[in-house]
């Protein structure tokens, strides 16, 4: 393809700071057609990247001829305009967690296979060269059959998810929308949608699993409508066992670097990946120990792969994608399991399909 013409479905803070700057540093990417609600916010993001068009209806996005179509609206209206534009012809990149619905997330995975369109999950840490290392030496060495798995996370939301301020990278002037996160009909949820979501598309990506069980706990401080804590037990669907822990710490907490560790237990050996430590590690008892060198900030969070790779693949390149549909409905369907668990105050399990 001679360029890459750009449609933005939703340019609200985090599009603004990260995904269209990144788009920006590539000199094929032609900024097309932009859509979200408000005019006077509508008018600067069209005029701050060079828009060609603008407008609050989404649909005019679609008929702009972009090829390929951020969508970074709320997580709730990601599966209509994602099907939309790849029923349009376009690639997609979609934001996390790519719907709040696990059916309309497995039905992306569908739509993408009839339209013959890529669809990139933001999922930024499986892109990364730290990542990449991990799962590597995840299928070089490995260690046997996962037995227990371990995730802890915490991310400066305390302020976003209870409506008293915003994130540490939100753009300057664009204040994220309280509704967008704590609605919970467009967010599905608090800090499992916000940032589980995150642990999942990376542990589910490294340790190759997908979840088949889960009892949660969940609770809300500071009269957020949303969970700002969770604690929840999960099964395997390869017969482990795991836990998960994520918190809303402050903002200004651990220099606003993401704390998140995946421990894995094997008959084989022992796994970690701490990207707040920089720190990938590989044990087995036949004398095998791998402690990759990593340099300083090499687990420090971007979303430059995903935007990256879209473009790669648009241009017609064979890059590897590393957050495909496919891991971001499994990553869905974890968490549709664990916030029915909370509904239900009961564990509960996957029904089985063809997926």
């Amino acid at each position: 393809m001679s360029s890459v013409k750009l449609g933005v479905i939703g340019a609200g803070s985090w599009a603004i700071s990260s995904h269209m700057p990144n788009f920006a540093k590539h000199e094929d990417v032609e900024f097309v057609a932009v859509a979200r609600h408000g005019q006077e916010a509508l008018t600067r993001v069209k005029e701050n990247f060079g828009f060609q068009h603008a407008s609050e209806d989404y649909r005019d996005v679609l008929d702009s001829g972009a090829n390929v179509v951020l969508v970074s609206s709320p997580s709730g209206l990601h599966y209509e305009h994602a099907k939309a534009a790849m029923e349009a012809g376009a690639n997609v990149l979609i934001e996390k967690p790519v719907t709040i619905d696990a059916s309309q997330a497995w039905d992306l995975v569908e739509v993408a296979e009839r339209t013959g369109r890529h669809i990139t999950c933001a999922f930024g840490w499986n892109f990364s060269p730290m990542l990449k290392r991990a799962k590597q030496l995840m299928m070089d060495i490995g260690i046997g059959q996962i037995e227990a798995v371990s995730i802890v996370m915490a991310s400066q939301t305390r302020e976003l998810l209870s409506n008293t301020g915003a994130y540490p990278e939100a753009d300057k002037d664009t204040v994220p929308e309280n509704r967008t996160w704590t609605d919970p009909k467009l967010s599905g949820g608090g800090y499992g949608q916000a940032q589980l979501s995150h642990a999942f598309g990376m542990s589910l990506w490294l340790l190759d699993q997908r979840v088949q069980g889960a009892f949660a706990l969940m609770k809300s401080v500071m009269g957020a409508p949303v969970d700002m804590h969770d604690a929840i037990s999960l099964k395997y669907a390869d017969d482990s066992i795991g836990t998960v822990f994520g918190a809303s710490s402050h903002v200004g907490a651990a220099n606003n670097r993401h704390q998140l560790v995946i421990a894995a237990y094997g008959d084989e050996g022992q796994y970690r990946c701490d990207v707040e430590r920089d720190q990938v590690w590989l044990y087995r008892p036949d004398g095998t120990e791998v402690d990759v060198d990593l340099p300083p900030d090499a687990g420090h969070y971007d979303c430059i792969g995903p935007v990256d790779t879209i473009v790669e693949l648009t241009r017609g390149n064979d890059v590897p994608n590393d957050a495909p549909i496919e891991l971001g409905a499994r990553t869905v369907e974890a968490l549709e399991l664990i916030y029915a668990s909370v509904r239900e105050n009961r564990w509960i399990e996957r029904v089985d399909s063809d997926r």
